[in-house]
C-alpha cells in the first residue's frame, strides 16, 4: 500500500510540474525507455536520442497525463513507442532521400569522386535520423547552426552537439589505422 501511495504522490508531483519528480521519473524509468529504444532501433545514439525525446515530450505534455487512466510508467512506455515509431519513420524517409547530384540544386564539387560521395552518404545513413537531418541541412543546404536550429525547432547547443558527435563518429569509422602515430 505504501508503494502505491508513493507512486500516486510522485505521479501527482510530476503532473504538477515538480522538477524533482521529473528527475525521479527519469531515474526510475529512463533505463526501461532506453532499453526499449535500443532493442528496436539497434543503435546507441538512436536510443539515447529517443530517451531524451521521450522525457522532453512527457514533461511538455505532463498536463495530459491522467493517473486514473494509467500509471506513470505505462504512460512513458506509450510515449516511448510513439517516439520509436517516429524514429523508424524518419530513418525510412531519410534513406529514401536522393543525394544531390550535379545539375540538381547544389552543385557538386568536381573533385569529389562518386565513390567518395557514396561513402559519405553511407556514413551519414548510419547516424541517427535526427543527426542525418542536421548534417544534410548543414552540408547539402549549407545552413548555419542557427538556421538549422530554427528550421528543426532545436536549441543551438543541441545542433552543435549533434554535428560534433556525428562528425566524430564518422571520422572514427573512416580513419585508416596503418600503424602510423
Amino acid at each position: 500500500m505504501h508503494d502505491d501511495a508513493d507512486a500516486i504522490a510522485r505521479a501527482a508531483a510530476f503532473r504538477a510540474g515538480d522538477g524533482a519528480a521529473l528527475a525521479t521519473a527519469y531515474r526510475d524509468w529512463g533505463p526501461l525507455v532506453y532499453t526499449l529504444a535500443l532493442r528496436s532501433l539497434g543503435h546507441v545514439q538512436d536510443a539515447e536520442d529517443v530517451t531524451q525525446r521521450v522525457f522532453i515530450a512527457a514533461w511538455r505534455g505532463r498536463e495530459t497525463f491522467d493517473p486514473e487512466r494509467a500509471n506513470l510508467s505505462a504512460w512513458l512506455v506509450g510515449i516511448t513507442r510513439r517516439q520509436i515509431a517516429d524514429a523508424h519513420t524518419a530513418r525510412a524517409r531519410t534513406a529514401a532521400l536522393p543525394m544531390p547530384s550535379e545539375g540538381e540544386g547544389e552543385p557538386v564539387a568536381p573533385t569529389v569522386e562518386l565513390g567518395d560521395r557514396l561513402l559519405m552518404a553511407d556514413e551519414i545513413a548510419r547516424l541517427s535520423p535526427q543527426a542525418q537531418r542536421v548534417l544534410r541541412l548543414a552540408f547539402y543546404d549549407d545552413l548555419t547552426h542557427q538556421q538549422i536550429g530554427e528550421r528543426l525547432g532545436m536549441p543551438l547547443g543541441t545542433v552543435k552537439s549533434l554535428i560534433r558527435r556525428s562528425l566524430e563518429r564518422m571520422r572514427q569509422r573512416l580513419e585508416v589505422h596503418d600503424g602510423a602515430p
